[in-house]
């Protein structure tokens, strides 16, 4: 069977709407808000310029790893017609890898300024995790060897999307940190890196062709499926571990049990790219609502 025709360029908002992904962008935000439940929790105040600094950060980051990686993978062959996931505006030929590059640049140049702000206003630390990031944003699919090429995909998401992002956020507000941050930063990172794995999973036949040996190829089919459950579960776990713990509004995260609960059979019986990419979609808002309603349960505690 040949593959689809790609579809003609739409308008440039929707071009630019599909590059960006914003599917994925909920989980550069639910990390942040995480992050400043828990400095609420703790000096019961929030700095609302830092928060928002914050926010556009993360989601400049996230934005400029997305185009990269668009623009990247189509030149590198790792994109090609018969790939089954959500479009690619470089592969349909809506915009140029060149320009895709510039708009990635630009995102990571306007969240280096803001880091920078936010440097002088976290210091060291927050200095090192924004590097940290910049530098992992480039080399996650640039670089003689891209970290979207091997099987630490998802550990880099666990990392940078979860425990880093929360305990900056965390410190940017309280100049404190703890094992909290880890917890929460592994709840939110979880879902996060299960959507890599689907992705990786649905794309395993095409990226084994490019070479790709992405953790879906080294785990199998029962493996990944093992590997998926216990990331989208593990948040649960964490959410009633900080309500024992002494924060108990995070005992709201548990509310997206149901949805997560029915991803798990929903994931197992996938055929076909229609349906992983809609198990890819609704991992990434389950984590994120979750994650959102444990925030906010320990804000709202945090001011009776």
């Amino acid at each position: 069977m040949s593959p689809a025709p790609l579809p003609s360029r739409p308008s440039a908002l929707r071009v630019w709407w599909a590059a960006i992904r914003p599917r994925t962008l909920g989980m550069a935000v639910a990390p942040v808000a995480v992050g400043a439940a828990l400095a609420f929790a703790a000096a019961g105040r929030l700095d609302a310029a830092v928060l928002l600094a914050t926010l556009a950060c993360a989601l400049l980051i996230q934005i400029g790893t997305n185009l990269y990686n668009d623009a990247v993978d189509f030149e590198r062959g790792t994109d090609h017609p018969e790939r089954l996931g959500p479009l690619r505006v470089t592969l349909a030929g809506w915009a140029s890898a060149a320009e895709v590059k510039r708009a990635a640049l630009l995102c990571l140049l306007l969240a280096l300024v803001l880091g920078a702000w936010l440097c002088m206003v976290g210091g060291l630390p927050i200095l090192a995790i924004g590097v940290a990031s910049l530098v992992a944003g480039w080399a996650y699919s640039g670089g003689p060897r891209p970290i979207s090429h091997s099987a630490f995909g998802e550990f880099f998401v666990l990392l940078f999307f979860g425990v880093l992002a929360v305990a900056g956020s965390h410190w940017l507000q309280s100049r404190t940190t703890g094992v909290v941050d880890v917890i929460g930063g592994l709840a939110v990172g979880g879902p996060a890196a299960a959507v890599l794995l689907v992705n990786n999973f649905r794309d395993l036949d095409g990226d084994l062709r490019a070479g790709r040996r992405t953790l879906a190829a080294r785990l199998g089919a029962q493996g990944v499926q093992r590997a998926y459950a216990a990331l989208v579960l593990f948040p649960l776990a964490a959410w009633l571990v900080l309500a024992v713990a002494g924060l108990p509004g995070a005992v709201l995260g548990l509310l997206g049990a149901p949805a997560v609960a029915s991803l798990i059979p929903r994931f197992r019986g996938a055929e076909g790219g229609a349906e992983f990419n809609a198990v890819l979609a609704d991992t990434a808002r389950a984590g994120t609502r979750s994650a959102l309603m444990a925030a906010a349960g320990i804000v709202l505690v945090s001011l009776l």
